[in-house]
């Protein structure tokens, strides 16, 4: 019983870290998809949420401003820390 238990566990801390770690687009592809089956309606409204937008995290650039058109320059900001 532990060793199924501690597989369960693996397994659900695997899920979790490849799906954060995807690329935003293949998550929301495949929320999407999922829609398709027969859910709970808890469920249901999550995958809706995460196929509507990507979660935020800095790797994907959901976080920084984009610019409107290709080839549009986007402004850096350098912002100072202040000495403690």
């Amino acid at each position: 019983m532990q060793d199924f238990l501690v597989a369960l566990i693996v397994t659900g801390c695997a899920v979790y870290a490849t799906w954060v770690l995807m690329p935003a687009a293949w998550r929301r592809a495949i929320a999407g998809r999922a829609l398709g089956l027969p859910l709970p309606q808890v469920v249901r409204l999550r995958l809706e949420r995460l196929a509507r937008r990507a979660p935020g995290c800095g790797c994907d650039g959901c976080d920084a401003p984009v610019a409107k058109t290709p080839g549009q320059a986007q402004p850096v900001r350098f912002v100072r820390k202040p000495h403690a």
